[in-house]
């Protein structure tokens, strides 16, 4: 390495991993070969900027370069150990799938563009499950040329590149890839009269209706992934639809992951006496048996009414908090009751005045 391995990946000496790894992702996508087919030394930038980074990204050979200036030889590694944790294949898929297709044949073009969208729907909607009509704008092959690209009238040529089949091979020391050939975009063809009506993409951007199933027991925020409803590639399969699910907030239930927290007003003879009340569900009122001598703030389960699981069987558990009601204006007659009851009990509920002096002995004590 003739260069600074810093100067390389553009960073200072100082940079953290993760801004080596951001530095590395962009000066990559700068650098590859693909993005620069003219330059006879693109190739070989890239793959000093591949050493630079293997060896800043791992703690040992860093230490070692900054102590000797020289790349370090503890470990081998091969041109795509980056130093990451997990599947170093995995990180070279996330940074060059622009360019490479995955391992066996597959190639990034062969599937459309993922989409994502909100919905909105309502508590009751997300507890039992519903049905949602959504419009979702997306790629769809062009009507005027039927997804060729080219002109009406006019034809296309094969690939002198790839002949015809859309991919090349890569050598990377011991790895060989395949990719989508550059020259036709893994088409296979080339064009010389595109189409005015899709400038020659093939595709054409339309709004499309469908209706979604939203599943029992979908929570605020889950993502559904409607299979094959998202953009059409112009030469394969449709990428994927995400739904991002909304749940309005219910006035009465409050979910807790599947169980609903409700709080129910009691009345103090209820309380004090023991009553049976009927208590609200998503299902409808159920029968609750409250105990006697039941205190303000005890929490009661009803088991196996509450959210259904999603994607599987079962349901949470409804939680219904009691809260004794004081009566905020008491009749006169309520008002001589609740008098015989604190005389029975032993209460003072009125005491009497005292006089200044009584006022004062009993601050001192």
């Amino acid at each position: 390495m003739q260069n600074d391995l810093y100067e390389i990946l553009g960073v200072s000496r100082d940079a953290t991993s993760e801004e080596m790894k951001r530095a590395f992702r962009r000066r990559a996508m700068e650098c590859h070969p693909d993005q620069n087919p003219d330059d006879p030394e693109a190739e070989e930038r890239f793959k000093q900027l591949q050493e630079a980074y293997r060896t800043l990204s791992d703690p040992q050979e860093r230490a070692y370069y900054d102590r000797t200036g020289r790349t370090g030889s503890h470990r081998a590694s091969g041109p795509f150990d980056f130093g990451f944790d997990g599947n170093p294949m995995d990180i070279f898929e996330e940074i060059f799938g622009q360019f490479f297709g995955a391992m066996g044949g597959h190639r990034q073009s062969d599937r459309g563009e993922d989409l994502r969208l909100n919905i909105r729907v309502s508590f009751e909607e997300a507890f039992s499950g519903s049905e949602a009509k959504i419009k979702v704008p997306r790629k769809e092959s062009c009507p005027e040329c039927g997804g060729s690209g080219a002109s009406p009238g006019h034809g296309s040529s094969v690939c002198p590149l790839c002949n015809g089949s859309g991919r090349t091979q890569v050598y990377e020391g011991f790895f060989n890839f395949s990719r989508t050939c550059r020259r036709c975009g893994g088409a296979g063809k080339i064009i010389r009269h595109h189409c005015r009506n899709c400038a020659g993409s093939g595709l054409v951007t339309v709004e499309n209706q469908l209706t979604i199933k939203v599943p029992p027991g979908v929570k605020d925020g889950t993502t559904l992934r409607i299979v094959g409803e998202g953009a059409k590639s112009r030469h394969g399969a449709r990428g994927n639809l995400y739904v991002v699910v909304n749940v309005d907030p219910h006035p009465r239930f409050t979910r807790r992951d599947d169980d609903i927290v409700i709080e129910v007003p009691i009345s103090y003879p209820q309380a004090v006496l023991g009553a049976q009340i009927r208590v609200p569900t998503p299902d409808g009122e159920e029968a609750l048996r409250l105990p006697a001598g039941t205190q303000s703030g005890r929490v009661f389960r009803l088991r196996g009414l509450g959210v259904p699981h999603l994607g599987r069987d079962g349901r949470g558990d409804l939680h219904v908090v009691v809260h004794v009601e004081v009566p905020t204006h008491p009749t006169e007659e309520q008002k001589e009751l609740l008098r015989k009851l604190a005389e029975i009990s032993g209460e003072e509920v009125e005491p009497k005045s005292k006089g200044f002096l009584g006022k004062v002995w009993d601050i001192l004590g």
